[in-house]
């Protein structure tokens, strides 16, 4: 099964926000960004899974003509209590601690981020269980990561060393088993 792995286009968010799961809106010129990355893909995938949120939503739906399957597991890392605050308006404190080990440590009233990268491994691997030719997932920054730490086992706290830009993702092809994973194609 081939999988396009897409992030959604430009957000309308100051830069610093911890935006997470929060429904923010995306930039102004949206339908414009989305049209030049709907461009980039075929237009027959079997299937189109898409995170509930409305920045993934809207490009989701342009992507088939089909109904657009959403899931909560393709949603970005939640922030909790962090959502919609600067970084710099975090207490130090709280901020330093979770940079200690993001990895195992919970945001307060959120997640951490083994439990992000565990959601998108189940997804990933319900996926490999049905027998679609070609697929779209329109997501976040952090799953594609986490995607990306899945396929070649990059440790997770390496996966923010990946660039992800809005409208781009990668390309793999899920195997009948993860040996028989194969990256096809790493940013489009």
């Amino acid at each position: 099964m081939e999988i396009y792995v897409i992030r959604h286009t430009r957000v309308q968010v100051d830069s610093g926000v911890c935006y997470g799961q929060s429904d923010v809106l995306l930039h102004r010129d949206y339908l414009q960004h989305i049209a030049e990355v709907k461009h980039k893909f075929p237009s027959d995938f079997d299937k189109v899974f898409s995170s509930p949120l409305q920045r993934c939503t809207l490009l989701a739906a342009q992507l088939t003509s089909n109904e657009v399957i959403y899931d909560r597991r393709l949603m970005e890392m939640d922030f909790g209590l962090w959502e919609n605050k600067t970084w710099d308006n975090i207490a130090s404190e709280q901020l330093d601690y979770w940079m200690e080990n993001f990895v195992t440590t919970q945001t307060p009233d959120g997640e951490s981020l083994i439990l992000l990268f565990q959601r998108v491994c189940a997804f990933v691997e319900q996926l490999r269980n049905q027998t679609h030719r070609r697929v779209a997932l329109v997501t976040h920054a952090g799953v594609i990561r986490c995607i990306w730490a899945y396929l070649l086992d990059i440790p997770l706290e390496n996966i923010f060393k990946l660039p992800v830009d809005y409208g781009h993702g990668l390309i793999f092809k899920l195997g009948s088993t993860k040996s028989l994973d194969q990256i096809i194609k790493t940013s489009f």
